[in-house]
């Protein structure tokens, strides 16, 4: 009987809100999104947006195994898996044992419906369509970070950053980083693009 009983106020606790509002209906942050127990956060579902913008199935991702995200980052399930395989595989032994070990990534944008750039009459962003982020520093163990904006062109951190945006590159199909142009000096820019032409690398 109590089972019977508690089904109900599960329910009642998931669906609403103080008030008697409605909230939207997503897993609980600890639950695992795209078919992966690795990937943590909360199913979205559609994401509408004007002009082409939107994401049809969205997840929105906290953490990546041990690697959490500093944000909450809304993207489609194929850009978190190939996220998830980029950490894996080549961002968590290439950092190794520095700082202690790598715990987060300082995650400066994800979804935004806007243009390349930000720019008036430019073609929509791989952002618009749930299939970018965007990384400006490998947070470790002991508080420090590793930056591309402060760390690129610089020593141990710079290899490790040099590393890392050549791997990204075939995984994801652009991979943009400071040598790219302006508007990447502080940040590397990973999407899941395809072009007819390969992976687009600068």
């Amino acid at each position: 009987m109590r089972k019977i009983l508690l089904i109900p106020l599960i329910l009642m606790g998931c669906s609403m809100i103080p008030g008697g509002g409605q909230k939207e209906p997503v897993v609980s942050s600890r639950g695992s999104v795209c078919g992966d127990p690795s990937i943590k956060g909360e199913i979205v579902g559609e994401l509408p947006g004007p002009g082409g913008c939107g994401i049809q199935a969205a997840v929105r991702v906290r953490r990546i195994g041990g690697i959490a995200l500093s944000q909450p980052s809304a993207m489609e399930c194929n850009t978190a898996r190939t996220l998830k395989g980029w950490i894996d595989r080549d961002m968590i032994p290439a950092v190794g044992k520095t700082g202690g070990g790598a715990t987060a990534l300082r995650v400066p944008a994800h979804y935004a419906c806007r243009t390349r750039n930000h720019r008036s009459g430019a073609r929509l962003s791989e952002h618009a369509k749930g299939k970018a982020i965007d990384i400006a520093a490998i947070q470790l163990a002991d508080g420090s970070e590793i930056s591309v904006l402060k760390d690129w062109g610089r020593g141990k951190h710079g290899r490790i950053l040099r590393k890392l945006h050549g791997a990204a590159c075939g995984p994801f199909g652009t991979v943009l980083g400071p040598n790219s142009d302006p508007h990447h000096q502080d940040h590397f820019h990973f999407d899941t693009a395809e072009h007819g032409y390969g992976p687009y690398c600068r």
